[in-house]
C-alpha cells in the first residue's frame, strides 16, 4: 500500500519540482506495451518509476548510454528448495540474472514440515529484495497414497486463502473423483489463480480441471498439448529447468498473438546450471535463438506473468510501476550488465542490508529411518523397469532387461511406518556404485539407484548420518557427498560453496558410468507419482 506522502513525492519528481532519488540516463528503453525502442531517462522516486522522459535531475545518476533497459523478469513457477539453497541465497544467485519477481511453491519443504515450512518461506519473503509470492502448497502429500512428513488438508490451508494463491494442483484424480477435501481447497481459493500440474491431461478431463479454476500449466510436452490448454483458457508456462525443459518444444508458440498467455519459468533449477547457463535470461536467449520474436519473449518474461498473477505495478518501464529494471548490453543475447530492484542497484551491499534470515532450526534432523544394510536392497521382483530420459520428467514402462539395468529403492525417511519400495530402472547407465538422494519429489523420501547393494547401503547411510542430501558410493564406500541438512533439501551454506560441491559430486557420479548430465535431478523425479508413466513408490514399481 502506497502512502499519500509517497504519491506526493512521485508527483513532485514527475513535475520536476524536486530531484529524483535515481535517474537512469540515456538508456534505450524496450517498451513492452508498444514494441518501440526509444532513448529516454527513467526518474525513480523511492521504489517507483516517477517519470520517463529527458533531462530529469537525480540525487544519484546511472549512465546507461549504450545499454537497453527492460523490465525485471519473473520466474512464474519455481521451487526454491530444488536449487538446494535457502531463499536468501536463491535471491543472491538469481537477482543478478535479472529475476526481480518469483512465484514460489514451497511444497518440497512443506512435504517435510507442513505449515511450518509455509510460514518460514513467508517470513523469508518479508526480508528479501525481490518480490516473492509464496503460494499455499495444495498437494501435501502429492497423492493420498504417498507417505510424506506432513499432511496439508483444506482446513490447514484455509487461513492462507485471504492473501495467497493456490500452488500447483497435482491431484488430478482427486478433482475428477470429486474428493471432498480437494473440492474444499479449490473452493477456498476460488477467485485467485490456481496453478496447474496436468501432464498429458486432455479432453473431458481437461475441461473438468479448467471448470474448477485451474488457471495454468507448466507440464506441456508438445505444441498440440499446449494449444489445447490455451484453447481452454489456460496460461501455459514454458519451462527451462535443470531436468524438465519444454521451452524448445513449445517455442513455436512464442508469437505476438499468443505471448500474453505464455510465461517463462524454471520450476526446478540447480545452482550449477544457473551459474553456468543463467536463469530466466537463459530461457530468453534460448527462445530468441530458436527464432521467436524478441518482443514476444520479453513480454513472456515480464509483462505476461504480471498480468496473470494480477500485479498491476510490474512488467513495464512506465510511471507508477515498481522500478525493477535490467540493463542489457545485447537484447537478443540478453546479456545482463546491471540490475535494479525496487529502485536499488543489486549488489552485495543491498544483500547485506537485508534482515537476518529466519531461524532454520525446525528443519534440522528430518531424516528419520534406521541404518540400512545390503540386505535391504535385494533385487526387485517386478519384470518391468522405469525408463528415464535426459531432459524429460516423463518416464517409460519398459521390460526389465538389457545392459543398462540398475536397482532402485525408496526408503520412508519421515518416521514410522517403515517401508521400502524397490524397482528396476533403465537410462542411468550405471556400471558400478550407487547414487542416493533425500530430494525425491514430492514426498522426499530417501531414493537410491545402484549397481550393487553394498554401495546402495553405504550411500543411503551417509545421508542418514548427514541429515540428507546427495551421495555417491563405489565398492561400498562413499566417494562424494553434498549434505543438505535443512529438511534434507537445502544447504545452510553460501550458494558458491553449494555450486562447487555439486560440481564435484557430478564428477564423482560420472565414475559410476552414468550417462545422464544431471543424474541427481533425474533421481529426484524417479518417485514422483503424478507424472506418467512408470514410477518408484514405497510400494515398488508403479504404473501411473
Amino acid at each position: 500500500m502506497r502512502t499519500p506522502e509517497e504519491l506526493a513525492a512521485c508527483v513532485d519528481v514527475a513535475l520536476r519540482r524536486r530531484p529524483a532519488d535515481l535517474v537512469v540516463r540515456g538508456a534505450r528503453l524496450f517498451d513492452l506495451a508498444t514494441g518501440e525502442l526509444t532513448l529516454a531517462d527513467l526518474a525513480v522516486c523511492g521504489e517507483r518509476i516517477a517519470a520517463v522522459g529527458e533531462g530529469y535531475e537525480g540525487l544519484a545518476t546511472v549512465d546507461a548510454r549504450g545499454l537497453t533497459a527492460v523490465p525485471g523478469f519473473t520466474d512464474a513457477h519455481c521451487h526454491m528448495e530444488s536449487s538446494l539453497v535457502t531463499p536468501y541465497e536463491w535471491e543472491r544467485m538469481s537477482l543478478p540474472h535479472g529475476v526481480t519477481s518469483a512465484v514460489c511453491d514451497p511444497h518440497e519443504l512443506a512435504n517435510v514440515r507442513g505449515t511450518e515450512a509455509l510460514a518460514w518461506f513467508r517470513r523469508c519473503a518479508e526480508g528479501m529484495l525481490l518480490r516473492l509470492q509464496v503460494q499455499a502448497s495444495s498437494c501435501v502429500p502429492a497423492l493420498p497414497s504417498e507417505q510424506a512428513g506432513a499432511v496439508l488438508d483444506a482446513q490447514a490451508l484455509a487461513p492462507l486463502a485471504s492473501d495467497a494463491s493456490l500452488a500447483e494442483f497435482m491431484n488430478v484424480p482427486g478433482v475428477l473423483g470429486k474428493d471432498p477435501d480437494v473440492l474444499n481447497k479449490l473452493a477456498a481459493f476460488s477467485g485467485r489463480p490456481v496453478d496447474g500440474h496436468a501432464p498429458l491431461v486432455s479432453g473431458d478431463a481437461l475441461n473438468a480441471l479448467c471448470a474448477v479454476g485451474v488457471a495454468n500449466d507448466h507440464e506441456c510436452s508438445s505444441v498440440l498439448e499446449a494449444l489445447e490448454k490455451l484453447r481452454r483458457g489456460m496460461t501455459v508456462f514454458l519451462r527451462c529447468g535443470s531436468v524438465g525443459r519444454n521451452l524448445a518444444d513449445l517455442a513455436p508458440l512464442l508469437t505476438l498473438t499468443l505471448c500474453d498467455r505464455l510465461c517463462l519459468c524454471t520450476d526446478d533449477r540447480d545452482p550449477l546450471d544457473i551459474r553456468e547457463e543463467g536463469h530466466i535470461d537463459f530461457a530468453i536467449r534460448q527462445a530468441i535463438a530458436l527464432g521467436s520474436d524478441p518482443l514476444a519473449v520479453y513480454r513472456s518474461a515480464a509483462l505476461s506473468p504480471a498480468r496473470h498473477f494480477g500485479w498491476r505495478d510490474r512488467g513495464l518501464l512506465a510511471p507508477g510501476f515498481v522500478a525493477d529494471l535490467v540493463l542489457l548490453s545485447d537484447l537478443a543475447e540478453c546479456r545482463v550488465e546491471r540490475v535494479f530492484c525496487r529502485g536499488r542497484e543489486v549488489g552485495e551491499a543491498a544483500f547485506a542490508a537485508r534482515p537476518p534470515m529466519p531461524d532454520v532450526a525446525p528443519f534440522l534432523g528430518t531424516v528419520r529411518c534406521r541404518e540400512l544394510t545390503a540386505a535391504d536392497f535385494a533385487p526387485p521382483e517386478s519384470n518391468r523397469a522405469i525408463g528415464v530420459r535426459e531432459g524429460s520428467l516423463l518416464t517409460e514402462d519398459l521390460p526389465a532387461e538389457g545392459d543398462d539395468l540398475a536397482c532402485a529403492a525408496l526408503i520412508a525417511r519421515h518416521g514410522p511406518p517403515e517401508r521400502i519400495g524397490r524397482a528396476w530402472v533403465r537410462g542411468f547407465g550405471l556400471r558400478q556404485g550407487a547414487l542416493a538422494s533425500t530430494v525425491g519429489h514430492d514426498s522426499h523420501n530417501l531414493c537410491v539407484v545402484g549397481a550393487d547393494p553394498e554401495s546402495m547401503a553405504a550411500a543411503a547411510n551417509a545421508l542418514r548420518m548427514y541429515g540428507g542430501g546427495f551421495a555417491v558410493a563405489v565398492d561400498g564406500r562413499v566417494t562424494s557427498r553434498l549434505p543438505l541438512p535443512l529438511g534434507g533439501l537445502m544447504s545452510d551454506r553460501p550458494v558458491e560453496e553449494v555450486a562447487e560441491a555439486l560440481a564435484g559430486l557430478r564428477v564423482a557420479a560420472r565414475a559410476t558410468g552414468t550417462i545422464l548430465q544431471n543424474p541427481f535431478l533425474s533421481l529426484a523425479f524417479l518417485p514422483l507419482p503424478v507424472i506418467p508413466n512408470a514410477r518408484l513408490t514405497l510400494d515398488g514399481f508403479t504404473h501411473v
